[in-house]
């Protein structure tokens, strides 16, 4: 019965979202209040419908109801109960229902904290997300129902795939999600702009608080799958460009841009029909995410394993929405303002070879996820593009953004003085390029392209200190001035020098990992020892241990350096009886911001035929830096959307609710 009253609740939302674009069309076409409010209702109505749906699904799952096939197909009874919840989302059917829930909840935050928007603006923006929902729902409803029952019930269900079965992944797709389908709402507003006309400040003013929010827990949901990938899958890496890491990058710079570039269009008038493009593409470049882990057309860990037939469909929805937000876009292009003249020294023309560098980067990356796809359809011939490509197309792209960054925000708008901004970012230049150096000769002198990579990281990090210290006017205003600037110096200010010294600090950890990792490998007999570098790794002992859901040969493996100890790892290979699977656990040794990385492989015989296990073991400097970096991204992002100036309902002040 609650599998039925899922299914109800998914149907009921489909049609409160018709009902949602229908009144809110009409109502801001024709000025009228009454319809577009009822229009809002139905927003409202409609997340609560998909949020009883979910909490449906989530029931079965916790039962074990496994009449329901989706239950069946990916749940067991021995599983942890973590993992029974995850498993709601944790397949196609279910992530569906989670991307249709996310995008009913944006559409009723809309409903909520735009009040202050001028009436047209509002109601054809939910009238947009309206269709959104529409086409999402009526895709969940009727091709990918998670509610869909089977006869007869099994006794025991199949379980959900063992890499999947992992708190990262447990919290990883909610957060994906919570990025991706963010930007369906700057894709509504921009669509609501063409149609009404106007674009301005004002609406530039509302597409940046949800870019911002969208875009921050994008970073987050791609810090935690890089964190999984790395010590789930028990390579030692953290980031392959598989094409479906690469899906959702492409939004993540995409969004990048739309950042900055709504700015410009806020402050200055300028860049408008740009920030439009960019707000488009946002959602789109999240839709082809959706589409190619769901098509069945790319073979990942990451993938979702479903029959070209749902692909076909998600593509339609693709072209439909994709197509109908563009063609709207050409159509009004010409009526778009040009914006305010700026000099080419100018924090605008800062901003825009910003642009220009990210959407080229954003270009390789589609260029290199689709190439092979399109190769095999036309030719039938299968090709790799692997990290040789993106190090060479994407890699200096984003060098060349990186050491722009900085100067940006010391530009002034309009007209620029470059003297002087690189007079006060010289200490900053010193300061990297002495790390540089620093780096060839007391490291490796081999590495001279990856000390350069490091001093780009000290850069960013510095120039994110100088715009802070500008700001408050450090060593050149007493002292009593400078307190009092930087008690109230903006949230704003603050969150962007801390995304900026993010990145900065990702830097640093992503060249240091990949360039000066240490890794062995040898399959070891109890008592054997391998070397990694200054560190010695020896297998004391392997014994059976019973999992709550899995049985597992758990290693106990003592790293010493020195003949100190270092530490005791305890890396196991699991066995799932549920799926017939074997996985590795990795066993990480924490060592300030380095790891040290255990793998315990499978069993073979040793030298005089006793057993004897493969381990792999690597020294990763600086990794944890690696995921340090995005989560100052992301809460500096969170701390800007918690400045005044950038709350949903800001605008209502300077615009009032006029239509």
């Amino acid at each position: 019965m609650i599998a039925e009253l899922g299914a109800f609740c998914l149907v009921l939302a489909l049609v409160l979202s018709v009902v949602q674009a229908g009144l809110c069309g009409v109502g801001g076409g024709r000025r009228l209040p009454v319809l577009a409010g009822a229009g809002e209702g139905a927003a409202l109505a409609a997340f609560l419908a998909l949020l009883a749906a979910f909490g449906c699904l989530i029931w079965a799952f916790v039962t074990s109801d496994f009449s329901v096939s989706n239950v069946a197909a990916n749940s067991h009874t021995q599983k942890p109960m973590l993992y029974r919840v995850a498993g709601a989302w944790g397949s196609h059917e279910g992530s569906m229902l989670l991307w249709c829930l996310t995008l009913t909840g944006y559409g009723a935050a809309t409903a909520v904290f735009g009040r202050g928007l001028r009436l047209g603006l509002r109601s054809y923006a939910l009238s947009a997300q309206g269709v959104l929902g529409v086409l999402f729902l009526a895709y969940t409803a009727f091709a990918s129902n998670p509610f869909t029952r089977v006869f007869p019930a099994p006794v025991e269900g199949r379980s959900l795939n063992p890499l999947l079965q992992d708190p990262a992944l447990a919290f990883h797709p909610p957060f994906l999600y919570a990025g991706y389908v963010g930007f369906s709402v700057v894709f509504s507003f921009a669509v609501a702009a063409l149609i009404d006309g106007r674009l301005d400040s004002a609406w530039a003013r509302w597409v940046r608080p949800w870019t911002l929010a969208a875009w921050s827990l994008l970073t987050v949901g791609i810090g935690l799958g890089a964190f999984w990938a790395y010590y789930e899958l028990g390579w030692g890496g953290w980031w392959f460009w598989d094409p479906v890491e690469n899906a959702s990058f492409m939004p993540w710079l995409v969004g990048a841009a739309l950042l900055h570039s709504a700015i410009v269009t806020e402050r200055r008038g300028a860049l408008t029909g740009w920030t439009v493009f960019l707000a488009l593409a946002a959602f789109v470049f999240s839709m082809l995410g959706a589409f190619l882990v769901r098509s069945g057309v790319l073979t990942s860990v990451h993938a979702f394993a479903v029959d070209p037939t749902r692909g076909v469909m998600l593509l339609s929805i693709l072209g439909v929405t994709a197509g109908a937000g563009f063609i709207l876009f050409a159509w009004r292009a010409q009526t778009l303002a040009p914006g305010g003249a700026f000099a080419p020294v100018s924090r605008e023309s800062a901003i825009v070879l910003n642009n220009i560098l990210l959407s080229a980067a954003t270009a390789t990356v589609l260029l290199g996820t689709l190439y092979p796809l399109i190769r095999e359809a036309t030719g039938g011939e299968t090709v790799s593009v692997g990290p040789p490509y993106f190090n060479l197309t994407f890699t200096p792209l984003l060098i060349l953004a990186f050491i722009i960054l900085p100067a940006g925000p010391l530009l002034a708008w309009k007209r620029g003085d470059a003297k002087g901004v690189a007079q006060r970012l010289g200490l900053a230049a010193a300061i990297a390029a002495g790390c540089a150096v620093l780096a060839v000769v007391l490291i490796s002198p081999r590495h001279a392209v990856a000390s350069a990579g490091l001093g780009v990281g000290v850069w960013l990090i510095c120039g994110a200190a100088v715009e802070i210290a500008e700001r408050i006017k450090l060593f050149k205003a007493p002292g009593a001035e400078v307190k009092r600037r930087l008690t109230g110096l903006p949230r704003g200010a603050w969150g962007t020098t801390l995304a900026h010294a993010g990145l900065g600090v990702f830097v640093l950890g992503a060249v240091y990992e990949t360039t000066w990792k240490v890794e062995a490998a040898e399959a070891l007999t109890q008592g054997g020892r391998l070397s990694l570098g200054a560190y010695e790794v020896r297998l004391d002992s392997v014994a059976v241990h019973d999992g709550p859901n899995y049985l597992a040969e758990r290693g106990v493996v003592r790293v010493t350096r020195d003949g100190a100890a270092v530490c005791t790892a305890q890396p196991e290979r699991r066995f799932y009886p549920a799926g017939g699977q074997t996985t590795s656990e990795v066993a990480l040794c924490l060592k300030g911001v380095d790891d040290l990385y255990i793998v315990l492989g499978e069993r073979r015989a040793g030298p005089n035929g006793e057993p004897a296990w493969l381990v792999r073991a690597y020294f990763n400097p600086w990794v944890r830096l690696i995921f340090l970096g995005p989560l100052m991204m992301a809460l500096g992002g969170l701390v800007s959307l918690s400045d005044r100036r950038l709350r949903f309902a800001a605008p209502a002040k300077a615009e009032g609710a006029k239509a």
